[in-house]
């Protein structure tokens, strides 16, 4: 499988590249992660609703999530967003 960042996640990634190097650590587990098990694992993966509906979402801590979603007939992994729960309020 491939990761595709959006240019959202990109700058997320980079903003915690720049910040916090745990989260980072954190954020690399998980995307390998995401990458052998899209769908069980750690970080709690689950399937999202509404607007989301068709992504997923694992915990990085209690305030941030990774959002993505799965292409398996492309064998790639689309990842949205690494900062904020679903949307910056």
């Amino acid at each position: 499988m491939k990761l595709i960042f959006t240019p959202t996640a990109q700058e997320h990634w980079e903003y915690w590249k720049k910040t916090d190097p745990n989260m980072t650590k954190r954020i690399k587990k998980l995307l390998a992660d995401i990458l052998e098990h899209p769908y069980t694992g750690i970080g709690k993966p689950e399937p999202l609703k509404y607007e989301l509906a068709g992504k997923w979402s694992r915990r990085i801590n209690t305030e941030h999530r990774i959002i993505y979603s799965v292409h398996d007939e492309m064998i790639e992994v689309y990842v949205f967003s690494m900062r904020y729960h679903y949307t910056k309020k």
